[in-house]
C-alpha cells in the first residue's frame, strides 16, 4: 500500500533544549530548538562566546567537510558539524520549519543516535502551518561512483532508503536495510542505531584532535579481535551497523532543504557520498521535479503529487 505523505509545512509547537558532549571535541554544548514560520527551513546558528553568531541554513549548498561528520560551513570558526543525527530526526518526523541554536562548534551527541532529538521533539509536539508542502519528485535514475562504493536516486512512489554495507570484519561483513521511510519506521528500525568505531582507529583520530568526546555512552566500539566492548552489546541484533550509516543517509540528505519523492540506494557509502549524490541530483534540472499536494488535501499518495512550475524553488542553495 502507498505511503501517504504530508502536504503541509510544520514546526515544533514551543522550544525545547538538550545538553550534551560534542563528540569531536569533548565539550559540554546546548541546544536550543525554536519554532520557525512556513518557508524559514533549518536555520542552525552558532553562538560564539563573544556573543555574535553565524547563521547557517541547512542546505546542500552550505556542506563543508564531510570526513567524518556532515558539516555546515567552510571554516572551522564559522561552522557546526555532526549535524546528521539531528537532522534525521527532523527530516523523519516531518518538521520543515525550525531555528537551532548552538552554543558550540558541533551537535551533543547524545547516545550517538537520533533517539534523543526524536524523544524531545515528540514531547513538545509538532504544528501544521496550513501552507502546502513542496517536494522534489526523482524522475529520472542519478548516480555517482567512487571506486567500489556508488550511491544513487531512482524515481519511486514513496520515499524508500536501500543501504549497504561492507566492512573487512566478521562483526559487520555485508548488511543491508531497506525500507520505506515513516516517522514510525525510522523511530522503530533506525532511530536508536549508534555510531560505531574501531579500538584501532582510537590513538589516531585523538592525535588528530577527533572523537575526543566519543565513550562507550555514545558509540558501539569494536575491538581488536572483532567482538562488542560495550556491556550492553547491540540494540539492533548484528545490524545496527546498517541502521546507523542508513540513519545517516536520511540525516544527509535531509540537506535537500525538501523532502523527496524517490529512492535511495547506497554501497559501501558514507557522508561525503551522500553528499555528492544529492549534489549531483539538485545540479540536473531534469533528474527532478518540484511537486505539492492536489488542492488542500493534508495528505496524499506520492503518486497523486502535482509539479508546480517554481523556478525560484532551490531550497538547497543558501
Amino acid at each position: 500500500m502507498a505511503i501517504a505523505l504530508l502536504g503541509f509545512q510544520t514546526t515544533i509547537a514551543t522550544p525545547l533544549s538538550l545538553t550534551g558532549i560534542g563528540v569531536h571535541s569533548g565539550r559540554q554544548v546546548t541546544l536550543n530548538m525554536l519554532p520557525a514560520e512556513a518557508g524559514a527551513g533549518i536555520v542552525f546558528v552558532r553562538q560564539h562566546d563573544d556573543g555574535s553568531a553565524t547563521e547557517l541554513k541547512a542546505v546542500s549548498s552550505q556542506v563543508g567537510n564531510t570526513d567524518l561528520c556532515t558539516v555546515l560551513g567552510f571554516s572551522p570558526a564559522h561552522s557546526i558539524a555532526t549535524i546528521e543525527h539531528v537532522m534525521a530526526a527532523i527530516y523523519a518526523l516531518g518538521i520543515d520549519n525550525l531555528v537551532i541554536e548552538v552554543d558550540g562548534a558541533e551537535m551533543p551527541i547524545m547516545d550517538g543516535s537520533s533517539e534523543a532529538f526524536i524523544d524531545a521533539i515528540e514531547e513538545v509536539g509538532i504544528v501544521n502551518l496550513g501552507v502546502k508542502r513542496r517536494y522534489i519528485r526523482v524522475t529520472k535514475p542519478v548516480r555517482i561512483e567512487s571506486g567500489a562504493s556508488w550511491s544513487e536516486f531512482r524515481p519511486y512512489d514513496g520515499t524508500r532508503f536501500e543501504v549497504e554495507i561492507d566492512f573487512d570484519t566478521p562483526l559487520i561483513g555485508r548488511q543491508k536495510w531497506e525500507g520505506d521511510l515513516t516517522a514510525s519506521t525510522f523511530k522503530r528500525e533506525l532511530s536508536r542505531a549508534r555510531t560505531f568505531g574501531f579500538m584501532r582507529d582510537v590513538e589516531r583520530l585523538w592525535a588528530a584532535g577527533f572523537a575526543l568526546g566519543s565513550s562507550l555512552e555514545n558509540s558501539v566500539v569494536i575491538s581488536d579481535d572483532n567482538t562488542v566492548i560495550n556491556v550492553e552489546g547491540l540494540r539492533y541484533e548484528k545490524d545496527e551497523f546498517v541502521r546507523h550509516k542508513t540513519l545517516d543517509a536520511v540525516g544527509d540528505l535531509a540537506l535537500a532543504g525538501a523532502q523527496f519523492i524517490g529512492c535511495y540506494r547506497s554501497y559501501r557509502g558514507g557522508h561525503k557520498m551522500n553528499a555528492n549524490a544529492l549534489k549531483a541530483l539538485l545540479s540536473d534540472p531534469t533528474a527532478y521535479e518540484v511537486v505539492e499536494a492536489p488542492a488542500r488535501s493534508l495528505q496524499a499518495r506520492a503518486r497523486e503529487f502535482v509539479a508546480v512550475n517554481v523556478p525560484e524553488f532551490a531550497p538547497w542553495s543558501a
